[in-house]
């Protein structure tokens, strides 16, 4: 395990906290066991990992500010929508520690709330009503030696692990780490998807089933949808 380094958890009120906004957009859950569901997306600026296959490049660098926003005005945005299902993203909503603070404060307010994360951050801060979507790096990413597997053992029952696979290297990869964290009795679901125009759908479904492998093959339904190069959706 690396070192992580300490993340201080604001203690304030996160209204009036300040967030690195990349866009707010009312979509539909286009991945996991909630795919297909209504949803208000929170994408935060910001990234370290460099994902060669990344499909958001755009809201990668810390130094762009998009929008500053106030914990207040995102959470007015939020009711302006008028969905109760909400999902932060990125980038890497942890690599901003006032996130945490925000989505306890809408768990509060009822609402089901969600983050995807790339894996590199502690997730031990998370509140634990917070659905967490653990995307773990694969060796074609070049990223997988950042991957904190520690996060692996902290998953619940309502929590989602996602493999993004290129190759039969990444698969393999995958596949023992479902194998040896006992994933598929971990959390809710593992994900496997292909990332998008480098490895073909079908190969990877056989692949799975030559291996009765108890994880849940997906695609990006919003890729069929709209563009899949089309922000905001």
């Amino acid at each position: 395990m690396k070192h992580q380094p300490v993340r201080v958890i604001p203690t304030d009120d996160p209204r009036s906290l300040t967030y690195n906004v990349n866009e707010i957009f009312y979509s539909i859950q286009g991945e996991g066991t909630r795919a297909g569901r209504p949803c208000t997306f929170i994408r935060l600026q910001g990234c370290t990992l460099r994902c060669t296959w990344c499909d958001t490049p755009y809201a990668l660098d810390h130094r762009v500010s998009e929008y500053q926003m106030t914990g207040a005005e995102i959470l007015q945005k939020i009711e302006e929508i008028g969905c109760r299902f909400v999902e932060f993203t990125g980038g890497e909503p942890l690599e901003q520690p006032a996130v945490i603070p925000l989505m306890q404060l809408l768990c509060d307010q009822g609402y089901e709330v969600a983050v995807e994360t790339g894996g590199h951050i502690d997730t031990q801060a998370v509140d634990p009503r917070v659905i967490t979507i653990l995307d773990v790096k694969c060796p074609d990413s070049k990223m997988d030696s950042l991957n904190h597997l520690d996060n692996l053992t902290r998953l619940q029952p309502h929590d989602e692990v996602k493999f993004v696979l290129a190759s039969r290297t990444d698969y393999d990869y995958a596949r023992a780490m479902v194998r040896d964290y006992n994933l598929s009795s971990r959390c809710a679901a593992v994900l496997m998807s292909c990332v998008f125009g480098k490895l073909e759908f079908r190969t990877l479904v056989e692949w799975i089933l030559a291996d009765h492998l108890d994880v849940r093959f997906q695609l990006q339904q919003h890729k069929f949808v709209w563009d899949p190069h089309q922000r905001g959706v």
